[in-house]
């Protein structure tokens, strides 16, 4: 082909997402009906039964061109989080959003600096935009450690990923630290994605806005809410980074399927209450059994709807382990594929209802029995 295309682009290794049921039913010849994903973050419940009902009523009106600003939704999150409208910006998905802030708040060759191991998309739209990814790297430990990060800050760093609870060890970084790095990078914009927040302990950092200038928090409606297929997210911020967002998002980018669906979401504290009790619940119960088992332990702290499983046996691998669960109709992340520098000792795994969780300890209790 003779067309030019970015350089940039031409570099990158694409986002690879956890595999389809149809997919480990086609190459492992398990029935479709006994396949289980525990490697995406889907809500085991399903959709918020409220945002169902919301998006029924409305589909009369797809022929008409949504409100570009996505104002109903953006009234909704700021009279939740007693913010003004002009502090919401509504994407689809928070990966929408976080394109943008690479785009907006960083010219090619600067740099955008994150965790290692961390969510890939960060540093696949810093590539793709040809901004320089720096990583805060523990050397193969998935440790989530601030002062590292610190020490990686320099007057070309323009934005700056934080994510509570932190993807892939499900820990959550203290507010404290948070204002640390927002004021070690005056010139920075600090980015807190918060999309596992409602399986933790822990209050929105939105509340650290009105002393921390250069923060943005980010949200999803894809874990809690159970609407990863519909494509929504928010993210609140002074006025002054709205506007600019504002004015560099796609006209369009949140339908009006988006918005109705994830308006009524947020009044659905029944749907996300439910959730957020069986993952508590059986994150400390499938964390205790598999630290049963010879071979494989969980990595502690986390407060998200997945573990960070380490398997301990060097004998065995990530990619070896992914494939015999695969082979047992379960999907799980692999560590190795998954995320930069978390290697071939671990993987990401789904917490979901307790009949799959049990399915779950079975199969890996049959591999440590093959040790």
């Amino acid at each position: 082909m003779s067309l030019w295309y970015s350089p940039a682009v031409g570099r990158l290794t694409p986002y690879t997402p956890g595999l389809s049921a149809q997919d480990v039913a086609s190459e492992f010849g398990v029935s479709p009906s006994e396949v289980v994903k525990l490697g995406s973050g889907e809500n085991p419940l399903g959709p918020s039964p409220a945002a169902i009902q919301a998006i029924s009523g409305v589909l009369g009106s797809l022929n008409i061109y949504p409100d570009w600003t996505s104002a109903d939704l953006r009234r909704k999150v700021a009279s939740l989080f007693d913010v003004s409208e002009d502090e919401v910006v509504c994407g689809a998905g928070e990966t929408e959003i976080i394109s943008c802030i690479i785009r907006a708040f960083a010219r090619p060759g600067d740099e955008i600096l994150m965790h290692k191991p961390t969510f890939p998309i960060y540093h696949l739209y810093a590539e793709a935009e040809d901004r320089r990814p720096v990583f805060a790297d523990p050397g193969g430990s998935p440790r989530l450690s601030i002062d590292d990060l610190l020490e990686h800050i320099n007057e070309r760093t323009q934005v700056i990923f934080l994510t509570s609870p932190h993807n892939p060890t499900g820990k959550v970084l203290e507010f404290d630290d948070v204002r640390r790095v927002c004021q070690a990078a005056p010139q920075a914009l600090v980015v807190m994605d918060e999309a596992y927040i409602h399986f933790s302990d822990q209050v929105s950092a939105i509340c650290l806005l009105p002393e921390c200038s250069n923060l943005i928090v980010l949200r999803t409606f894809s874990k809690a809410y159970g609407l990863a297929s519909l494509r929504a997210g928010f993210g609140v911020a002074s006025e002054e980074i709205i506007r600019i967002l504002m004015r560099i998002k796609p006209t369009w980018n949140v339908g009006l399927l988006q918005t109705t669906g994830a308006t009524a979401a947020l009044d659905d504290e029944e749907h996300v209450e439910r959730i957020s009790r069986i993952v508590r619940k059986m994150r400390e119960i499938v964390s205790r059994d598999i630290d049963e088992l010879e071979g494989f332990s969980v990595v502690k702290g986390s407060q998200a709807n997945f573990i960070l499983v380490r398997l301990d046996d060097p004998s065995l691998n990530s990619l070896e382990v992914f494939r015999l669960l695969a082979q047992q109709g379960l999907i799980v992340k692999d560590g190795s594929v998954s995320y930069v520098g978390l290697g071939t000792q671990y993987l990401r795994i789904d917490v979901g209802v307790e009949e799959v969780m049990d399915r779950l300890v079975e199969a890996l209790r049959k591999i440590s029995a093959g040790l």
